[in-house]
Formats: structure tokens, sequence, C-alpha cells
């Protein structure tokens, strides 16, 4: 990089990155560990990973015995290893949770390598710092979700371009690597999102138009080539059907018929998020290209980031599924740019978000410690009915592990949003303890709480002690992927679509509302339930009579 990045005044000293690592560690691990699957996305990624774990099939991703060809098994093999090595020590679903904490880990290091490659030695830290103060990354991060193997990759990839104009080698090395991350665990849309930025950089800006730049590229290319050759050519030797149902059904198919109906409303859905998705971050980094804006010709630290975050904008609008998990990518190049932000923001602007963050989250931890007495004292007042009517059953109690570890955090936010030091990097320091306080006391006061709702343990109990003895199969009706993970994680009910009317036994989701879904002389209601705090999912059993 040419520009000339501006000295620090406070700089980060031994004690002051130990400080920032332990908020870092804080953060990344709370959470990991210690709840049931959750609906919806953690559900089927950890049927996936039980499936290679029951059956040993590490090739073909498969929920309850049936193939599921969705995604590439990157992530499903990293959590089956995670979860197979902390089994002794851990439940299955809690150690296949850590892949999460991994892939993160591993974002956070490469933004951080990206941030003070571009913007300097300091800037590394306040990257990392920024990232986890992200809103969108709260919870997410902390998901057994495939995304998260994405964001390493498109991390990797950032730290290669930062380095493309110097080091080739190693540039190629780590932009190819992260293509084939991202691609072993998203499918197609790394290696899009590398070809249109590789593309863009040196089309738009003449300071990426350098041999070694060139080079890094032609390395990046067959460093990820094994990547992407490798397992779509063993699941093809496998089962050409299943190939083609990834590749084709799941995939180029899919967006081909979407691109034949162009765009819709939803392809705005990022442009109106982001903004809480990547708050605090976007505001600071709105303001540094405002500020460079006669200089972007000049300034390559900033022109990465703007073009990588234009290209995953438009290709992330423009594909058939948009959420708000798929839009992590994006919170990378904003998080660059609002690193580059702190040497020229200005004090009042720092002061006004330090002053926003200590208020809103000293706001909201006293709602979740009032909240949680009210729970714990039945106090009658009428937010403690409303938690009560969502959790319908829950029986709130004192965890003294959970209990103490909420005053260590409360005290500790207290004590850092105090005493750190006057600096641009106060701001968003004290915003990422901040948000990690409030997740600190969801994770273990609310724990409880939360997962009594979300798991589908007591409901897949409930069933299974209804199941007769013996049956020969059980067919399925409107069960997704979720609830049939579930069914064989924690009830080893393993149901199918029986085309032929041989099963004896019928599960249908329908809703509460429902009129008897099956003929009352053929069919006899054996059971029905749903999980908790579910209003939508509501489930019946039938058994044949004749």
């Amino acid at each position: 990089m040419y520009f000339i990045k501006p000295t620090d005044p406070n700089p980060i000293t031994p004690a002051k990155a130990v400080m920032l690592g332990m908020l870092c560690l804080v953060w990344l691990g709370t959470g990991l560990v210690g709840h049931d699957p959750w609906k919806p996305d953690e559900a089927y990624s950890f049927g996936l990973i039980y499936s290679i774990l029951q059956s040993g099939d590490w090739l073909v991703p498969a929920i309850a015995g049936e193939p599921f060809m969705d995604k590439p098994p990157l992530f499903y093999w990293t959590g089956a290893l995670f979860a197979r090595l902390f089994s002794p020590l851990l439940p299955l679903h809690d150690g296949a949770r850590l892949a999460s904490g991994f892939f993160t880990t591993l974002t956070l290091l490469f933004i951080g390598l990206a941030g003070r490659k571009l913007y300097g030695e300091n800037r590394g830290w306040a990257a990392a710092i920024i990232l986890i103060g992200c809103i969108g990354m709260l919870v997410r991060s902390h998901e057994m979700i495939t995304d998260l193997a994405l964001l390493t990759g498109c991390a990797m990839m950032l730290l290669g371009f930062a380095l493309s104009q110097e080091h080739y080698t190693r540039a190629g090395l780590l932009i190819g690597t992260g293509v084939g991350i991202g691609f072993m665990s998203k499918g197609f849309i790394s290696p899009v999102l590398f070809t249109l930025t590789a593309a863009l950089l040196p089309a738009l800006f003449e300071k990426w138009r350098l041999k070694n730049y060139l080079f890094s590229m032609a390395v990046a290319a067959l460093v990820a080539l094994p990547w992407l050759i490798i397992w779509p050519l063993l699941l093809y030797l496998r089962s050409p059907q299943m190939f083609s149902d990834w590749a084709w059904s799941n995939n180029i198919g899919n967006w081909l018929d979407y691109a034949k109906h162009g765009p819709s409303l939803e392809s705005f859905y990022y442009l109106k998020n982001l903004p809480w998705l990547a708050w605090p971050a976007l505001p600071l980094a709105a303001w540094v290209v405002w500020q460079s804006r006669n200089r972007l010709s000049q300034r390559d630290d900033l022109q990465l980031p703007l073009v990588s975050l234009a290209v995953m904008l438009v290709t992330l609008s423009f594909v058939p599924s948009i959420r708000e998990v798929f839009a992590l990518p994006m919170l990378l190049p904003i998080t660059l740019l609002a690193a580059a932000s702190l040497s020229t923001l200005k004090r009042g602007a720092a002061n006004a978000l330090d002053w926003f963050g200590m208020m809103t989250f000293a706001l909201l931890a006293i709602m979740l410690w009032w909240g949680w007495g009210g729970l714990l004292l039945n106090n009658n007042a009428k937010i403690t009915r409303l938690l009560r009517d969502f959790q319908p059953g829950f029986d709130p109690e004192v965890q003294t592990a959970p209990f103490v570890i909420a005053i260590i955090a409360t005290v500790l936010w207290l004590v850092v949003v105090w005493r750190v030091g006057r600096s641009m990097r106060r701001s968003v320091v004290n915003w990422a303890a901040g948000i990690t306080l409030i997740w600190m006391l969801a994770m273990t006061l609310w724990l409880p709480w939360l997962d009594s709702g979300k798991s589908y343990r007591g409901m897949v109990a409930s069933l299974k002690h209804s199941m007769p003895q013996q049956y020969q199969c059980i067919k399925r009706r409107h069960l997704d992927e979720n609830q049939r993970a579930m069914l064989h994680y924690f009830g080893n009910i393993i149901t199918q679509t029986d085309l032929d009317n041989r099963c004896d036994l019928h599960l249908i989701q329908g809703n509460k509302l429902s009129k008897p879904l099956l003929d009352e002389t053929r069919w006899k209601k054996i059971w029905e339930g749903s999980r908790k705090d579910d209003q939508k999912e509501h489930y019946r059993l039938y058994r044949r009579i004749r």
C-alpha cells in the first residue's frame, strides 16, 4: 500500500493489547456452550453434523439418512471433528458449536491483520474490536452456521488483496485458500466475489495495475483450484444425480431461474438493513469515505474495501435467497473502512458515540437484571406476565455460577468504561465492551428461559413417550430439515415420505386450529404438541387403525 499511514498518538501498549485480547476472548467464548441447537439454522446444521458422526459418511451431507445437497460440507466436517474431540467433556451439539468459535477466531485474526496492513500497526486491534461490536455479528457468530466459514474465507481474501501489491506469493496463498474455504462452505458465491473484485480493482484504479498484483491473482487461482475440484469430483463419482442436485438444482439453475424473473423489492433488503447490522461501523466508514472523496484515486487503502463492499452488496442482493445472515461478509470491508476513520474522527463525534453506547448498554443491562429479577420473584408486573406467557411452564431458579458470572461481568463493564483512557479508540472499545456485557447477561441469567422455548428437546421427548413400542415406519408431512434433524438427534426418530403408504404412523406439522388432518375412520390421533414458544408449529401423530 502506498498511502502514508498517519502516526497514532496513542499506540497500543502490551497491557492494552492484553485487555483487548481478553475482551475479544470473552465476547467469542460466551454462548458457545450450554444450550441445545436452536431453530432455525442451528437445528439443521447440527443435523448434518450428527449424520456424519452417526453414519461415518464424510462425503455426502445428509439429515437423518437422507442426502441434503444444499452446501458443501467443510463446516460440517469441522463441527464433527470438534464434536468428536470434545465428546468426553461436552454434549455433541456443544462440541460442534466450537467450530463456530474456531472460524470466528480466524475471521478476527485475518481482519485484524488486514487492518494493520492497510492502516498501520495499531489499526489491527481496532478492526477486530469494531467487528465484534457490529450488531449483526453478535448472535450469528455464536451459532452453528456455514456462513461463519464463508466469513473466514472472505477475511482471508481481503488480507491477501491487501498484500497483493508487494508479496504476491503470500497474497496468492491467502486469497486462493480463502476462495477455497468459502467455496467448500457456501458454494459458488466465494469464487464469484473473488473474480469480480480481482477484475474491478485494476479496471477502476491505476494503483492496482501492477505485475505483482497480476502474479498474486494467478497464484490465487492455482491455489483455489484443488478446493474447487476435489469434493465436486468425488461427489460426481459417488452419484451424478446428487452432484446435479447440488450444482444445478440448488445453485446454478436456481440462480438462472431467479435471474429470468428479474430483481424484486427484496433486492433492496441489505441497503435497508445494513445501517443496523453494521452499526456502529457503518457511520464511521461513511465518514472516512466522505472525508477522502476527493483523494480516492490516490488511496488504495480505501479502494480495496470500497470495491469489495460494492461487489458483495450487488452480488448478494441479486441472488434467489436474501436473508439477514447472508450480509455477514459485507461487515468485513465496512469494518476496515471504520478502522481507517479513527485517526480522522472528530472528537465530538467520538464522544457522542461513546456516551450513546454507555447509556444504551447501561439501560439494557438494567432491563435485563430487572426482568430476570421479576421472573424470579414473580412480582406480577406486566412485563413479567408477558415473559411467563411467552415461555409457559418455565420455572426460573438461581443458578450460582451464571449468577456470579453476570455480577462479575457487570462490575467489570463499569470498571472498563470508567478506566479506558482517552483516545479515538475509546468509543469503539466501550461499544464492544457494552455489547459483550449484554451478551453475557443474556447467556447467563436468561439462557434457561431462552433454551426452554428454542429447544426441541422437550417436544421430542413427549412425542417419543407417546409412540408405540413397535411400528413399521413413520410417514411425515410438512416437516422441514430442522424438525427432521432434531427428531433424529433427541429421539432417534427417522421419518420418511412413504410414497407407497406402507407406514403405520403419520407425523404431521400444522397449526393448533387445524381440523382433523386424516380420515378418522382409518387413523387415530395418539399425540399432539409443540415447542413452548412456537405459535406456528404444531405437531400431531396418528396411528393407522385399519
